[in-house]
């Protein structure tokens, strides 16, 4: 398959059957891919290893010994009930080999005739790999970058084209900012990435906003090739007042965060969920905090809490985050900015910058300065 038929794959969400294995499928997938494996995890080790010592004939046989009739109708069902809810997709194993082969098969002897990606999800993911380096260095970036609770997550959205390098990595990006739900892998994440990539490059935007991010989002890292070009990048700068920072990064981690845990675990647990989120950050930052200040702000915390248990608010949190906004982040952010010695394109408030964006992209200036 070529690359621009493996593009249109990706362009057009077309849907993906996946027959790996669950442990393949959870290494790395591609976004609204569906796994209904021929093999489970304990089968697929038992094959391989066969294969390994004993060839593929062997391995091939051992497969349908090891599938049981009962289990081969049950796989043909699930993927049947794919193929007739997603007539135009595709199917495939790791390289497009017996796997992919024998799903097809088996979909043939159900007059179903159903399409397989010539070499499978290895040629995909090192497809979307150089498209993913490409792209990074080619594609017209500008970074969005502001203090902690300024809103930079808000803001994109309002943006004429941007990608949210938080959302496809399921994190908040701050010490405090994971989030219920895990984070994807490595694999995925960078395949959700390059296919972002490749849609915005389609569209051949003035510029694409980015989040200004450091090399980590939460425990995934920033792809290379992407992390170096942005080290050299112009920005628009987000300034907002700290009572707009401390209203924000109240409603992210305080009201919104309670609510998911209470939402998962209930009220009580929830809660308890919610407090060991806070006091576990807290001690992740101990060591650049310092430990006065760190239980100054849990006890600030814990007045929060409290306040809210009595009074059924939380504006008791505001000294718990504007103490870390002001005495944590910002000395922070001032300094790794100050080092990265951006150009600055424009600053102002999220308004301001919607407003400069819109006439930009129409306009398409070489360069604006504003000293905010």
């Amino acid at each position: 398959m070529t690359g621009s038929l493996l593009d249109t794959l990706f362009l057009n969400d077309v849907p993906l059957l996946d027959v790996r294995a669950p442990c393949e499928f959870e290494k790395g997938a591609f976004p609204g891919a569906v796994n209904i494996p021929i093999l489970d995890d304990s089968q697929r080790e038992q094959v391989g290893l066969c294969y390994k010592q004993q060839g593929q004939a062997q391995a091939i046989e051992l497969a349908h010994r090891l599938i049981s009739p009962q289990q081969r109708q049950a796989r043909i069902e699930q993927w049947s009930n794919f193929v007739k809810a997603n007539p135009s997709g595709y199917l495939y194993c790791f390289r497009g080999g017996k796997r992919s082969q024998f799903a097809q098969q088996w979909l043939n002897e159900s007059q179903l005739q159903y399409p397989l990606v010539p070499g499978g999800y290895k040629q995909m993911r090192n497809h979307l790999l150089d498209k993913l380096d490409y792209h990074s260095r080619t594609l017209p970036f500008t970074l969005v970058s502001g203090k902690t609770g300024s809103g930079k997550t808000m803001l994109l959205p309002r943006l004429p084209h941007y990608i949210d390098l938080e959302a496809l990595a399921n994190h908040r990006g701050s010490s405090f900012g994971a989030t219920l739900n895990p984070q994807p892998s490595v694999i995925t994440f960078e395949n959700c990435l390059s296919i972002e990539l490749l849609k915005q490059a389609t569209l051949q935007p003035h510029t694409i906003y980015l989040e200004d991010e450091g090399k980590l989002i939460g425990r995934l890292a920033v792809p290379q090739s992407l992390r170096e070009r942005m080290l050299s990048l112009p920005c628009v700068l987000l300034t907002e007042s700290i009572a707009r920072r401390v209203a924000v990064s109240e409603k992210d981690y305080i009201s919104e965060l309670l609510a998911l845990y209470r939402s998962r675990y209930g009220n009580e647990d929830g809660l308890l969920h919610f407090i060991n989120h806070h006091k576990n950050a807290l001690h992740k930052i101990r060591k650049r905090f310092g430990n006065d200040l760190t239980k100054k702000t849990e006890a600030a915390f814990d007045d929060g809490v409290s306040i809210m248990l009595k009074e059924g608010h939380t504006a008791g949190f505001y000294s718990y985050i504007e103490t870390l906004l002001i005495q944590y982040y910002d000395p922070m952010y001032e300094y790794q900015f100050k080092s990265k010695n951006r150009q600055i394109l424009f600053s102002g408030t999220a308004d301001d910058i919607v407003q400069w964006c819109c006439i930009r992209n129409q306009t398409q200036p070489t360069q604006v300065r504003h000293p905010g």
